[in-house]
Formats: structure tokens, sequence, C-alpha cells
């Protein structure tokens, strides 16, 4: 299985660079990934995006769709691939520790 090494710590991802273990997904994690996504500091409306992802998933077990992430959080699509250049489906996800999965936002 693939890994991607940040700084001292090792995570095991998909070929694409999703976290395979999202139970073990925290804060510090999210930077660690961020980081692998272009986004040298997460700003608060980052957080909001990433939370609101992260705490759907742990309701609903899958990502929100574009549509429900965009009322939830009052950001844009535009908004969303301005805070997460790769899009909600890839950046946004792969930030929160998500499992890339078909249809991700």
């Amino acid at each position: 299985m693939p890994e991607i090494h940040i700084d001292d710590r090792t995570y095991e991802v998909d070929e694409d660079g999703f976290l395979q273990e999202p139970e073990l997904w925290n804060e510090d994690v999210a930077k660690d990934f961020a980081r692998t996504e272009n986004v040298n500091e997460m700003t608060e409306e980052h957080w909001t995006l990433v939370r609101y992802i992260r705490f759907y998933y742990e309701r609903y077990g899958t990502a929100p769709m574009v549509r429900k992430l965009a009322r939830e959080t009052g950001f844009s699509p535009d908004k969303m691939y301005q805070l997460f250049p790769s899009g909600p489906a890839k950046g946004a996800c792969k930030v929160a520790g998500l499992p890339q999965a078909a249809g991700c936002v």
C-alpha cells in the first residue's frame, strides 16, 4: 500500500493519496494533508468546509453532494475551488480524511 511521509509522520494512502484509515483523522492530520493539496495555511473558511464534510461523513458514511455542501456552508462552488484548488471532491475530502469514493462531492 502506498504511503506518504510528512515530516516525521507516515500515512497509508490509496493510489490517489486518500487516507486509508479515516478513524485516524484529526486536525493535525488535516493540516498535513492540506500541504499535499498546496494549502499551506488552513484558514477558518478551510476549517468550515472540512469540518462540515467530516461531520456529514461521520453521520452518513459518505461525503455530501456539492449542493448540500454549498447550502450548509454558504460557500459557492467557485469559493470551494478557491479554498481547495483541486476541488471539494478531491482536495477538501482528502483533507477531511475521507476515503476516496465514487461521487465524492
